[in-house]
């Protein structure tokens, strides 16, 4: 059985306050995007030698991450550790690039708890689902309906972020991400905690002609002090006509929204890992 984990973009990202717990308080609009892992279980022969019930064979672009440690194995190891689960091959296929900001490990899990209750019939529900996801990582819980959300709290407190003139439905979205890792802890920071004037939330609501003076990823100052290719990249989308261009989360992926296909988006960025698709 197949499915499809797919990337997301941040449309704003604000980080609010510090809180007890060591995390942060953030806002952020998360959308979807057409960009996808492949992810397919299978049952495990009762005479296969594994050591483990969850066996995940991992292909495509590379991970950086012990296949045990995985978000796919986790899940399964949660789901396993409540319901009836039998021995499973889990295949993933990775298209999604790590360490970019665009949610491919955090979908990869989600998706795969949402591929177990559908193929073995758990019935979990959507809200148990999203619970069981924001155990495995803050924005994962966005993934099981990976539908448009405004979301708080450390990322896991999701709200419908639909509005009247925030349907990016026929425009269309560039991806360029450099061989650049960027640590999300030393990114954090640097960030001095301060609620905007504006919530995100209201600003996708606007034209997007109004984005480009007022929605802000707080991460954009330190991680482009630090990786200046990427504020390059940012200014080159422009310079492509993008209406609005921005760092998806910590990086190192940047987007713009394009009225009209992007020409030449392969050769400005060479090297670079690119994608481009209709929203």
């Amino acid at each position: 059985m197949l499915t499809f984990p797919c990337a997301k973009i941040n449309l704003g990202l604000n980080i609010i306050a510090e809180r007890a717990d060591g995390f942060h308080d953030l806002e952020t609009v998360f959308y979807p995007v057409p960009l996808t892992d492949v992810l397919e279980i299978k049952h495990m022969d009762p005479d296969f030698p594994s050591a483990t019930p969850c066996d995940l064979k991992v292909t495509g672009n590379a991970v950086d991450c012990d296949e045990a440690q995985n978000l796919v194995v986790k899940a399964y190891q949660l789901l396993a550790a409540e319901y009836e689960i039998p021995r499973i091959h889990a295949h993933l296929y990775k298209r999604i690039p790590s360490q970019a900001g665009l949610g491919g490990g955090s979908s990869d899990g989600a998706f795969m708890i949402r591929l177990l209750d559908e193929r073995f019939r758990l019935n979990i529900g959507i809200a148990e689902m999203e619970r069981h996801a924001a155990r495995l990582g803050s924005d994962c819980a966005f993934f099981i309906t990976a539908e448009p959300s405004f979301a708080t709290g450390r990322g896991e407190v999701l709200e419908p972020a639909d509005g009247p003139r925030g349907n990016l439905k026929g425009y269309w979205l560039a991806l360029a991400k450099p061989n650049v890792a960027v640590s999300t802890r030393e990114a954090y920071a640097q960030i001095r905690c301060q609620k905007p004037a504006k919530s995100c939330r209201d600003i996708v609501r606007q034209p997007i002609e109004t984005w480009r003076r007022e929605l802000t990823n707080d991460f954009e100052t330190p991680v482009f002090k630090a990786h200046p290719v990427l504020a390059d990249i940012k200014q080159r989308l422009y310079d492509l006509g993008a209406v609005y261009a921005q760092m998806s989360g910590s990086g190192s992926a940047i987007f713009g929204i394009f009225r009209q296909e992007p020409a030449g988006l392969a050769q400005a960025f060479l090297g670079l890992f690119t994608h481009c698709a209709r929203l």
